[in-house]
């Protein structure tokens, strides 16, 4: 059965083995690569995608891959019957660039042929960019998840992105790459003080910490174990998280129709029917940080959407408003019908929601919005120097 934390969430296995043997013993990079075949196998059984470089396969000298993506697609490829029928859209985002096609390795061409001509997969093009880190941007933005093993500055790279862009990051400790760079060093940084709250948010015990803990690899750990504490790991992981801006002062005229709204349309649309978490800091909750100007803007900088409703004309919810956009966060805009605004919402595509109607009709309507303007690209869209 597709486990709801976990249908429709990207997941990203990126890492490579030492093409030195005293560093990546054989045995250690085969344990390695048997956990990440269990692993996707039962990735695909729990309804998640997964987001894979389509690049050559480089061997160390003893025949082994140095890295880990057409593993990853030829076990996805060989549990296809397992994946559950409530799992819609793409199964796999295959990121490429523009010498992809002759570089495909030839034991793996009749499997790209079938699988990029399937609707399970969308190729997603990184242009003409030869830098890695170009190709590593494009997939860290399909990319919900991160699960790194062993490499090196790549995967410090990949690490840096998805924490930035507010997703969890789960480093393994097998030992591939020196202890000094890569996955190991993520895991170790997580290790101390309070930091394995930067990597990854969890719900119910044990707290993010003691999971780090649990999934630490260690040589007498058994493959099976090593996967079973990962999958417990993502199925513990707070869902993505979808900041709000609203007005938040009881004492405005328009408050119990904004608080309705959001308790009646609003939350129950995001939470139960989109898997996201609705953050709002109103100052009940606990505290991440010493001031709260810092709490509602990190929160808000590592949001994966936000919902910005400006009825009330607040200044701070402008502010807010502009932080998003500017940013390049998803962003839908609301206000309530008939109220006031320095500005017409719809050159944005708000929408104007109803305070009365019944509940049914007011969640159809947002929903409704939601997707026509989703995936609306920013404001100014970011475009390089030279293309």
């Amino acid at each position: 059965m597709a486990h709801p934390s976990l249908l429709g969430r990207r997941i990203h296995i990126a890492g490579s083995i030492s093409k030195d043997p005293s560093t990546a013993a054989p045995q250690e990079a085969e344990r390695a690569r048997q956990s990440v075949e269990l692993l996707v196998k039962e990735l695909v059984a729990r309804g998640a995608a997964f987001v894979v470089p389509i690049d050559a396969e480089k061997p160390r000298e003893d025949g082994l891959p140095i890295c880990f993506d057409w593993l990853v697609l030829k076990t996805i490829f060989n549990n296809l019957a397992s994946r559950p029928a409530s799992a819609t859209g793409p199964l796999v985002f295959a990121v490429k660039h523009h010498k992809n096609e002759d570089q495909i390795p030839e034991q793996y061409e009749d499997l790209w042929t079938t699988m990029r001509s399937s609707d399970l997969v969308q190729i997603e093009s990184a242009a003409h960019w030869n830098m890695n880190a170009k190709r590593m941007e494009a997939q860290a933005r399909h990319g919900d998840i991160l699960i790194t093993l062993g490499g090196g500055e790549g995967v410090l790279f990949l690490a840096n992105l998805y924490h930035d862009a507010g997703k969890p990051v789960v480093p393994l400790t097998f030992k591939l790459e020196s202890a000094t760079t890569g996955s190991q060093k993520i895991f170790d940084f997580a290790s101390t003080s309070n930091n394995a709250k930067r990597l990854f948010l969890v719900e119910g015990a044990p707290n993010e910490h003691g999971w780090l803990n649990r999934i630490e690899v260690t040589s007498r750990k058994a493959v099976a174990d090593c996967v079973k504490d990962v999958i417990g790991l993502v199925e513990s992981l707070v869902p993505p998280r979808a900041f709000v801006v609203r007005l938040l002062n009881p004492s405005h005229p328009d408050f119990e129709s904004v608080e309705s709204f959001f308790d009646n349309v609003v939350q129950p649309v995001m939470e139960n029917e989109l898997g996201y978490r609705l953050t709002v800091v109103d100052g009940r909750q606990s505290y991440d940080h010493a001031r709260i100007d810092e709490e509602i803007f990190a929160k808000l900088h590592r949001s994966r959407v936000v919902l910005a409703d400006i009825t009330g004309g607040r200044p701070n919810c402008f502010i807010e408003l502009g932080y998003a956009l500017g940013r390049g966060l998803p962003t839908m805009l609301m206000a309530k019908e008939g109220s006031d605004h320095p500005f017409d919402i719809t050159t944005l595509s708000g929408h104007h929601w109803k305070a009365t109607g019944s509940t049914v009709e007011r969640r159809k309507a947002f929903l409704e919005h939601w997707n026509a303007i989703r995936n609306r690209p920013s404001l100014v869209p970011t475009e390089p120097l030279i293309p």
